[in-house]
């Protein structure tokens, strides 16, 4: 009872603080992967289209951000235009609802474990109490990545892989047709997927083995799947090149019969396959290198632990003691007496699990780019490894002390003055003195994650907002823009905004300009350039770990 009610807290957490909102940024593909894209076409917002969804580089498919941050806001515009909800669309409907579709979308993972746990020999619910209160569950599980599409589809192909009878013994897999739409669609989402994968379609393929006599009903579900694999395939591919080639379905429909063969014959010659392109990009190791490259046991030394703390550095150890066990039974002795050991057994689920966890973690390390969030659909396996009942789990207080840092760490501090800076400058662009005199606004963001424009709230036809994105500029080509900008105000009510993080404020300050309005959004935490510890002994700690917004000073003059 205990543990059930606690698994309904934490649950309740989840979304609660969906909706609160949860102000830290994670990285920008969680808005630039969909929602941003989203907002542009479904509600006509000024956003930034990353390269990925360009049509001169279709990396991303589009169904699966047609199909979350798409229809949210497709939802939000419709309340609007039926009158039932006159503001639906503003700068927290816009980063909430995306967000709170996810957060539903989460508790695939809860249902899984509950499903899974008996067939694994784990405690049901000392697992989803594991899984509910891991950070990583309430903070990256919330958010719109990618990432967390491919651990809900992984987590779906675990409950199909996974089936037994009411005596307990393994059943007859009958699920071929939706592993085949899952294994696809999953790859699609991210072809990454196919790791995670692997161990799944092994297992499957091994029941099915074990549990058929005939070779017609073997052919059978290999048949089934790959059919439904390849009817996915079409419909994602077919969804895909409409998008990026521009060819809208209205026109499809009205053309006559001469010109929809012509519309067809386009539409074969310009075929988008989004993973082939996704895995040409990403398999040079030139363009990884753009994106950061990391020493390959970067996964197995960091990540695992950041993300998921003493469970990933216990799965480790359990790891290589199995390990040497199968090792000590492949000695040529014990060969010839107990016969070759098998890794897949469905008797005892320990030795799998820690397959379906150290095989996808090891495929993904051949990759030189490697970011934390790229191992978050491994906590299904790890949470029901570490939950089997002849597994205790000890280090409890460090366990709950290592998930509130998370959760504040990732949830509120890395980069959480962005979304709250965001939410203010929307409401001062559509202040009702805004809207009675027109004003120009120059917002020029520096050293902080890329703002997605779609929170700003601004429609495409309208003009009086510019974005410029500084990155990580240097001081000099920082102060030569903030000059340029406070030099060419070009009308009588022109507000040009700075916003910068309190540890390079004093870098302004050099640039000869001076302000006439500042405001400190806090907490913000930059790990790019991050406070130094003295600082923070310091009375002016707060403006540290700050966000400032700074107008300039129309009749600036040099300091």
């Amino acid at each position: 009872m205990v543990a059930r009610a606690l698994w309904a807290l934490l649950a309740a957490l989840r979304a609660g603080w969906c909706l609160l909102p949860q102000s830290g940024y994670l990285h920008p593909d969680e808005f630039f992967q969909a929602p941003e894209v989203m907002a542009g076409d479904i509600l006509n917002l000024q956003v930034y289209y990353p390269w990925e969804f360009l049509s001169s580089s279709p990396c991303r498919t589009v169904v699966f951000p047609l199909m979350t941050s798409g229809v949210t806001y497709w939802v939000i515009k419709s309340l609007q235009q039926l009158d039932i909800c006159s503001s639906c669309i503003n700068s927290y409907t816009l980063l909430v609802s995306p967000r709170l579709l996810f957060t539903i979308f989460s508790f695939i993972l809860d249902y899984s474990v509950y499903r899974l746990a008996p067939f694994w020999g784990a405690d049901p619910w000392k697992a989803l109490v594991l899984l509910a209160g891991s950070y990583v569950t309430l903070v990256f599980y919330t958010r719109t990545f990618t990432n967390t599409l491919e651990g809900l589809l992984f987590a779906l192909l675990m409950v199909l892989v996974s089936s037994k009878k009411s005596s307990g013994s393994s059943a007859e897999p009958t699920s071929s047709s939706l592993i085949g739409v899952i294994t696809t669609a999953g790859f699609f989402n991210r072809p990454t997927f196919l790791a995670f994968a692997l161990m799944p379609l092994l297992y499957w393929a091994s029941l099915i083995v074990d549990s058929q006599k005939s070779i017609k009903t073997l052919i059978n579900h290999f048949l089934k799947l790959i059919l439904c694999a390849c009817f996915t395939a079409i419909v994602f591919i077919t969804a895909d090149t409409f998008y990026f080639t521009s060819v809208s379905l209205d026109n499809f429909y009205s053309t006559n019969k001469s010109s929809l063969i012509d519309v067809i014959a386009q539409l074969h010659e310009k075929m988008v396959v989004t993973p082939f392109n996704f895995l040409s990009y990403n398999l040079n190791p030139h363009n990884l290198a753009l994106h950061g490259s990391h020493p390959r046991v970067t996964h197995f030394t960091v990540n695992g632990v950041m993300l998921f703390g003493i469970l990933h550095i216990l799965a480790i150890g359990a790891g290589f003691k199995m390990l040497k066990k199968y090792v000590h039974q492949l000695m040529p002795v014990r060969w010839c007496y107990r016969g070759p050991p098998g890794l897949l057994m469905h008797s005892e689920g320990s030795p799998t699990l820690l397959l379906f966890y150290f095989v996808p973690l090891a495929f993904l390390s051949l990759f030189s780019h490697q970011e934390p969030r790229f191992l978050i659909p491994l906590i299904l396996p790890l949470v029901l490894f570490s939950s089997s009942p002849n597994r205790a789990v000890k280090w409890k207080l460090l366990l709950v002390l290592f998930n509130l840092l998370g959760a504040l760490l990732f949830g509120c501090l890395h980069q959480g003055g962005l979304i709250p800076c965001l939410f203010h400058l929307e409401q001062l662009i559509h202040s009702p003195a805004s809207s009675s005199y027109p004003r120009h606004y120059t917002l020029l963001f520096a050293h902080t994650y890329m703002p997605p424009r779609s929170l700003l709230n601004i429609k495409k036809t309208d003009m009086h907002v510019e974005v410029i994105d500084m990155a990580g500029s240097g001081e000099e080509t920082l102060c030569q823009t903030v000059e340029e900008q406070a030099s060419n105000f070009t009308c009588s009510d022109c507000h040009i905004f700075i916003i910068i993080p309190g540890t390079v404020r004093a870098t302004i300050t050099k640039c000869g300009v001076s302000f006439r309005n500042e405001t400190l959004i806090f907490p913000h935490l930059s790990m790019e350039d991050p406070p130094r510890i003295p600082v923070l002994s310091s009375g002016n700690w707060r403006s540290h770990l700050g966000l400032y917004i700074l107008e300039l000073n129309r009749d600036h003059q040099s300091l």
